[in-house]
């Protein structure tokens, strides 16, 4: 075969396996998940709630405050407004073994042997919850009992964990929104409460995602050093014993005790 020819067609083919190449990895993606993740909750809530009495708001980013002066942002998934409170969802899109309990820093993620930590979603969600909740109710008028936190998993991920009941499988989020039934809002209320986070929230745009992604990584720089407990996630206090002989030395001791006993001499990376 001519070379030129051969040349050509390896050419030809390449310029075919390039966008093949750059598809597998896009779908491989950490934001590719997490965007699947959004747009089939965003389905399953469609689907399953009624819209006239449950109206969905996505993707909302609000400035965060501390003493009054804006300290970044953060970012919701979803949130849904109802005459029986505020949803504010959290998605996951993770597969495998899942571990957690309400109470620890970090999660486990398990996928045949290996094993990986993520942030406890119902922490995150939290901080989503309290930003919502002063941005909308600042005299007071309200408490944080109508504003509910729900994580919804989606993905072919399963719990080895006893989770709490607002931490939910696809479906059994909607479930858990549909099981609060108590009216907490007259109709005006709820449509004040839509249009104060229409208002709100930052304008949607690459600009405003860039500014916020650069927040999320300047607060993941600042907790590098924060140390989690290696037998169950949660963070580890300082502390100093008072008795035995080790009396007056600082340790690392975990935050959950006595549910875990776990303790790290300052210092030292060995267990004692």
């Amino acid at each position: 075969m001519n070379l030129d020819i051969y040349l050509n067609m390896m050419y030809n083919a390449a310029w075919y396996l390039i966008p093949i190449c750059l598809f597998a990895i896009i779908i491989k993606s950490a934001w590719f998940k997490g965007v699947l993740g959004e747009w089939q909750v965003n389905l399953l809530i469609k689907l399953f709630l009624n819209k006239n009495k449950y109206h969905l708001i996505k993707n909302v980013t609000l400035p965060t405050f501390t003493d009054g002066k804006k300290q970044g942002t953060t970012q919701i998934d979803h949130i849904i407004v109802s005459q029986y409170g505020i949803f504010v969802v959290e998605t996951k899109n993770m597969k495998g073994w899942i571990f957690g309990n309400e109470n620890q820093k970090q999660w486990t993620q398990q996928i045949f042997k290996h094993k990986s930590k993520f942030q406890n979603p119902l922490h995150q969600n939290y901080k989503h919850v309290k930003t919502l909740e002063a941005c909308l109710f600042t005299d007071n008028s309200n408490d944080n009992t109508s504003i509910f936190s729900v994580i919804i998993f989606i993905g072919d991920s399963t719990f080895k964990s006893k989770m709490p009941d607002n931490v939910r499988f696809a479906r059994g989020g909607i479930r858990y929104i549909k099981s609060k039934t108590d009216i907490v809002f007259n109709t005006e209320e709820t449509q004040s409460i839509i249009e104060q986070i229409e208002s709100g929230r930052l304008e949607r745009s690459f600009k405003t995602n860039r500014q916020h992604v650069k927040h999320v990584r300047e607060i993941i720089e600042e907790k590098s050093d924060t140390k989690s407990c290696s037998k169950c996630g949660a963070e580890m206090v300082l502390r100093k014993a008072t008795k035995g002989k080790n009396t007056g030395n600082e340790f690392w001791g975990c935050s959950t005790f006595p549910h875990c006993r776990n303790v790290v001499k300052v210092g030292c990376l060995n267990y004692y």
